[in-house]
């Protein structure tokens, strides 16, 4: 019995560190990197009660780039009606790392862009393929997924930020 009640100990462990690893917004607490290589925490990602988009990309994915450069056409008009952000992830290595600033200063994005070299973020949220986008809810609770990128991805993302906007539930 005493040998039985350990091993479930052992085994819920890393569940509880983990769990205890969690910000006050649901997603986990991870070190990446502003564009100027200072570090920033993901468990401050917040966004006063308003949606938020956590984008996963890189500079060598050509859905990723599509995906954020058509959202980029009607952010601002997001932005007014909903008080959404989108937060852009870079996802590339230490071998890429120095492509996404000019990238991204090329493309004058409005959005927060940050830098996970190490894939630390990456893991933590279970991303496998870029571009992979997360919506938060006002509190920070991730609501809504996907996975690829097609034309019109970003009209179905905007109609669900605009229901969270309105205090409305998502239903998957």
């Amino acid at each position: 019995m005493k040998n039985t009640l350990f091993t479930m100990l052992l085994l819920a462990l890393p569940f509880l560190i983990y769990s205890q690893e969690k910000s006050q917004t649901g997603i986990p607490n991870v070190q990446i990197q502003n564009l100027d290589f200072t570090h920033f925490n993901t468990g401050d990602i917040e966004n006063d009660g308003n949606p938020i988009i956590i984008s996963f990309w890189a500079t060598w994915c050509s859905p990723c780039k599509r995906e954020l450069n058509t959202i980029a056409e009607v952010y601002e008009d997001w932005q007014d009606e909903t008080g959404v952000k989108l937060i852009a992830i870079s996802i590339d290595d230490t071998r890429n790392i120095n492509k996404v600033a000019p990238y991204v200063n090329g493309q004058a994005w409005d959005y927060e862009v940050y830098i996970d070299p190490n894939s630390d973020f990456r893991r933590a949220m279970n991303v496998n393929n870029v571009p992979h986008t997360f919506l938060l809810d006002g509190s920070g609770k991730i609501v809504y997924q996907h996975n690829a990128y097609s034309p019109g991805d970003e009209e179905k993302l905007y109609e669900l930020v605009k229901k969270l906007a309105n205090g409305e539930a998502i239903s998957h």
